[in-house]
């Protein structure tokens, strides 16, 4: 099992040749560092100009293990060989180190670079990346995960130890350190007198005070990434929190997974760290969660919610929720009157469908509020409250139609909107609680069921009570506060506005938007989906955009010069939208190149993978879209899995795969080679993501895009 971290940019707010000196203050031995009890240097080398100056060291480390393996291993310290190449013309440091002892056994990988901030050239960001694999370890190969937190543990001590140094340098009035410039002639021929072996300071030049330095770090800018592809510590920090490098680790590398997978339209930062807290930060669990979420936003336009969705007259003046204000943490508060809603009335009257929708037009507004909040407190704010007050509720609440459309609506909240919940504060909860509790709790993640605060009576009042978690002059009025609150008060639906029940339900599973532009389909083994386009008159363009669910896919586009008559293959288990049939067009006498033709290379299309693409037809005729199961492919040694490796264990199944699809025909005129022209883009992650830029790669009569 191999280990990995990745940390974020880090920046020292300082120029990169005074961060040199301080770094060269490490060597040979650094107190700072207890672990790091010395180092020799085995080889050194200067290219003529002395602008690239390489050293390879020896470094003597302590082993940080209980004495017991300590004995078993017969070692008492370790040893890395370490190679820093430092450029002085680029501004840049390049560390390689790799392990020496037992490197049969365990192999220990580390880069670190140095480098100019894109963005200030006085700034230096620093990056670093490890591998740990133990391979034969005398029993304790267990010991990978523990001992890669004991390696991240050390990390936010190495930038502490590089800052301890600046400060004693600018305490010894060395501010300014004059960049590389190419020597001059005679400096060429004079040798350089009076530098240690191993020095990083440039040729020519040396420490002093020629220019106005600033008397200290520069005032920080706003917390941005110094890369749009990459995250720097500060930002982190400021709108993400406080987090352990393991966690950053986790967070930068489903990131750039997604940005893989997805090219841009990926979900912001805060999104993406809340579905690695509820999986704990297993970056499989998570990115299976993810990408499982970002298939069901897509399908369904879930983005574009705020927009399109208009609470009907009678939701808005029987449903009892609102917004409002904060609470002392600065989490938007959100209240509901729970006791005074009639949801028989309001499940009668509008169906399931219509309080999903407003449910999730709720958990969109609230990750809104949470960005605002989180600008104006000046601190991260990435979940809500909810205080539901249960004065009034009764019997008439566990109606078993209402209650089983909470257990669904729970459930898409759970698997989509994770971790959006900070705390759940339920007041005057009555007798019959109990029973909705007993009937509820087992379908809410156990995370979430510890933010719940339940006081029954008037328990709530005085100290102890609300006031703890929300501001005296917040608390409603209805709730002893002096605060007038909007929310409505609800009351019984009347009969006259119930809906016919001429119908009844057709699915366990809630059907939101039935205008979806998007199709389900199955792929099954020998047995590949297709579907027809007639092509009337040629330079008319097909679009496409599907993304693979579950397995791996070949994505090819055929035309054929005669119809080919359809064939359904039912799908083995229902789709949860209903629109799972397999269709299959191309007859088995066909033969390619006679009776039909290729006119796109086969694409291999992952699971978790989201494409576009689209062709110039050439000729009038039939074309068929074919997606067939695609064998097993031997793993990647990237450096993080492929898609098919990150989510074989979804499939239920190794002869089905699923995926969700959309085409279009437009005439060439009205085609301009751009995803804009698309209609599909408009699901794209636009209340979630920072980046929607498409990517494309031309082709001759194609575009395609990942």
């Amino acid at each position: 099992m191999v280990q990995k971290y990745q940390s974020p940019v880090r920046v020292y707010k300082y120029p990169f040749e005074l961060v040199m000196a301080a770094y060269e203050k490490r060597f040979p031995t650094c107190p700072e560092i207890p672990v790091f009890l010395g180092s020799e240097i085995l080889h050194e080398s200067r290219s003529e100009d002395g602008a690239v100056h390489v050293i390879e060291r020896s470094c003597k480390l302590n082993v940080d293990a209980p004495r017991l393996l300590k004995k078993i291993a017969g070692v008492e310290h370790v040893f890395f060989i370490q190679r820093n190449t430092v450029n002085w013309r680029e501004r840049t440091l390049r560390i390689e180190a790799h392990n020496e002892t037992f490197a049969n056994r365990v192999v220990v990988r580390e880069t670190c670079s140095y480098s100019v901030h894109p963005e200030n050239e006085d700034w230096t960001c620093f990056e670093q990346s490890a591998s740990l694999d133990i391979k034969s370890f005398f029993g304790f190969e267990s010991t990978v995960e523990i001992a890669m937190k004991q390696y991240t543990s050390n990390i936010k001590r190495g930038k502490e130890v590089i800052e301890h140094y600046l400060k004693e340098l600018i305490s010894q009035g060395i501010t300014f350190i004059p960049r590389w410039s190419p020597p001059a002639a005679e400096e060429e021929r004079a040798p350089a007198a009076g530098r240690a072996p191993g020095a990083l300071l440039p040729e020519p030049g040396a420490a002093g005070t020629s220019r106005e330095p600033p008397a200290g770090p520069c005032p920080p800018p706003e917390p941005a990434s110094p890369d749009g592809d990459k995250l720097d510590s500060d930002y982190i920090e400021r709108y993400l929190g406080q987090l352990t490098p393991l966690q950053e680790s986790c967070l930068i590398r489903l990131r750039q997974w997604l940005q893989e997978t997805h090219k841009g339209k990926i979900p912001k930062d805060e999104h993406i760290l809340r579905f690695l807290r509820a999986r704990d930060f297993n970056i499989d669990k998570a990115r299976e969660m993810l990408c499982q979420s970002l298939a069901w936003r897509k399908q369904y336009q879930v983005d574009l919610i705020l927009q399109s969705w208009r609470p009907p007259a009678l939701l808005q003046e029987y449903y009892t929720g609102g917004w409002h204000y904060q609470d002392k943490d600065g989490r938007p508060l959100y209240i509901l009157r729970l006791g005074q809603m009639d949801t028989k009335g309001l499940v009668k009257a509008l169906g399931e469908e219509s309080l999903l929708r407003h449910v999730l037009s709720i958990n969109e507004e609230g990750q809104k509020r949470c960005e605002e909040n989180t600008n104006i407190f000046g601190r991260p704010i990435t979940s809500w409250t909810c205080l539901v007050d249960l004065e009034g509720l009764n019997m008439r609440h566990l109606w078993r139609p209402g209650v089983k459309a909470l257990l669904r609506i729970i459930e898409v909240v759970e698997d989509n909107y994770p971790e959006t919940l900070g705390r759940l504060l339920i007041v005057r909860a009555p007798r019959v609680f109990p029973v909705l509790w007993t009937l509820v709790s087992p379908f809410i993640n156990e995370n979430t069921r510890q933010k719940f605060l339940i006081y029954s009576g008037n328990n709530y009042q005085g100290s102890g009570g609300l006031v703890d978690y929300v501001d005296k002059d917040v608390i409603p009025d209805f709730l002893g506060g002096d605060c007038m609150c909007t929310v409505s008060e609800g009351g019984l639906v009347p009969k006259s506005l119930y809906q016919s029940e001429d119908e009844p339900e057709s699915s366990d599973h809630i059907r939101l938007w039935t205008e979806t532009i998007y199709h389900s389909a199955s792929v099954l083994r020998g047995a590949p989906h297709e579907i027809l386009v007639e092509i009337l008159e040629g330079e008319s363009v097909i679009t496409w955009d599907f993304d693979i669910l579950k397995g791996d896919v070949v994505f090819s586009l055929f035309h054929s010069k005669r119809a080919p008559e359809p064939s359904h293959k039912e799908a083995t288990s229902p789709s949860p939208c209903g629109a799972g049939d397999n269709v299959q067009l191309i007859d088995k006498s066909w033969v390619l190149g006679v009776d039909f033709s290729r006119v796109e290379s086969p694409l291999v299309c992952r699971e978790g993978e989201s494409i576009q693409g689209s062709h110039v037809t050439r000729w009038p005729g039939f074309y068929i879209l074919q997606w067939r199961m695609h064998g097993p492919l031997p793993c990647s040694s990237s450096s993080l899995p492929r898609v098919d490796d990150v989510l074989a264990s979804l499939q239920g199944s190794s002869h089905k795969c699923k995926l969700i699809y959309y085409y279009e025909v437009l005439a060439s005129k009205d085609f301009r080679g751009s995803m804009s022209s698309l209609e599909s883009c408009t699901s794209g992650f636009s209340q979630l993501s920072g980046v929607t830029t498409s990517s494309s790669q031309s082709q001759s009569s194609s575009h395609l895009s990942r």
